[in-house]
């Protein structure tokens, strides 16, 4: 069974960081583009970021482009987000997801969502002072 458990979430003040993980079971990540999608309440999800397998290429929504750092680590099978410089706005609960036939060049989040294959439950990030 493919599933992905995120850990890292929890309360920080604005200008704060947090670092979310996201561990894989029953699949190898390394085949696998891994981004982090976060849903805030009231609001439609959001594509924040994305890592592909073949070259490490990433994406980054623009509001947090400078501040959010994804990286992977394929002998941990895990993915980590570093998130610097929070704000309020991103409050929300962070999910990881993979998608394998999700290709450098290609539309993000577009194309992410549309190769969806498999997601996690989220970990919950609140900041606020």
């Amino acid at each position: 069974q493919l599933q992905l458990v995120e850990s890292g979430g929890g309360s920080v003040q604005p200008g704060g960081s947090l670092r979310l993980s996201c561990a894989a079971s029953g699949f190898t990540l390394d085949y696998y583009a891994i981004g982090w999608l976060r849903q805030a309440p009231g609001k439609e999800r959001e594509g924040v970021l994305c890592i592909t397998s073949s070259d490490g290429s990433t994406y980054y929504a623009d509001s947090v482009k400078g501040r959010f750092t994804i990286s992977r680590d394929n002998a941990e099978n895990t993915v980590y987000l570093q998130m610097n410089s929070l704000k309020p706005e991103d409050t929300g609960n962070y999910l990881c997801a993979g998608a394998k036939e999700y290709n450098s060049g290609s539309s993000f989040p577009e194309d992410f969502y549309r190769y969806l294959e498999v997601w996690g439950e989220g970990t919950l990030v609140t900041v606020s002072s």
